[in-house]
């Protein structure tokens, strides 16, 4: 049974934590769309129900997946290389937002701290959200610092850095609730994934899905699912939320290795 946004009406968080590919920005289409044509630059045909396996998942996965699902791994380099060159060149031309994405973040800027954590590189975050106008809005911007095949990366130059892992990993939802001064359980995160869904419940946030449900209507650990942030049940009830304490809109962002 979906969960309905009844299981959160009586709660108000104090930081919103997005998700960026399909939950701001309207780039699932841009990703799948650069998915083709990386596997027609290489001669490839894509595997049945390819997309749905690869919704949320970090690029360099991505492209892994791609030559295994192919019976190439020798291209694995190559297929990523390749697969985030186009969509850089695809949000490039075209960046939209989700439906009710962008009145939602300016309804709650300057009210509660917001911030983005995304599977993404940081350049192709900064773009999207920069040509859309919603970059200045975000305090914080939390992407990983790690490729998914080195979660346990040694120390540089006889430093510790700040890992942070992707999701499905917790970490970036949880380094975002920490840069927004709120425990983890105070913050809301908003996800189209369940990749993405899995990694904030994982950090302890509480989770709003949006868009088109699952396949299967699974929504994994989402304490809410609609269809979108425009819906007039979002509206009300995120007009009923306190205003707290705010970073305000602050153009600089925040990676995690630089915490």
């Amino acid at each position: 049974m979906t969960p309905t946004l009844r299981t959160l009406s009586n709660w108000s968080p104090e930081a919103v934590v997005f998700d960026c590919d399909g939950t701001l920005m309207d780039t699932e289409r841009h990703w799948q769309d650069a998915r083709n044509r990386a596997f027609r630059e290489f001669g490839l045909l894509p595997p049945p129900g390819f997309a749905e396996r690869a919704k949320g998942v970090h690029y360099v996965d991505c492209g892994r997946l791609m030559a295994e699902e192919t019976n190439k791994p020798e291209l694995a380099v190559e297929l990523t290389a390749a697969l985030l060159g186009h969509f850089l060149a695809l949000v490039s031309e075209d960046p939209l937002t989700m439906p009710g994405a962008s009145e939602f973040v300016r309804a709650l800027s300057g009210r509660l701290p917001l911030a983005v954590a995304s599977n993404c590189p940081l350049e192709v975050v900064e773009e999207s959200l920069g040509r859309a106008g919603l970059r200045r809005h975000f305090g914080h911007v939390v992407v990983p610092t790690v490729p998914p095949e080195e979660p346990d990366a040694p120390p540089r130059d006889g430093e510790r850095p700040q890992v942070v892992r992707p999701k499905p990993w917790p970490d970036v939802y949880a380094t975002a609730a920490r840069l927004c001064g709120v425990l983890p359980g105070a913050a809301l995160a908003v996800e189209d994934s369940l990749t993405g869904v899995e990694s904030a419940w994982r950090a302890g946030l509480r989770v709003l899905g949006v868009g088109p449900l699952p396949d299967g209507d699974d929504t994994g650990h989402a304490n809410a699912w609609v269809t979108a942030l425009d819906g007039p049940e979002v509206q009300e009830w995120m007009r009923g939320w306190p205003a707290g304490a705010s970073s305000g809109t602050v153009p600089d962002h925040q990676r995690g290795d630089s915490l």
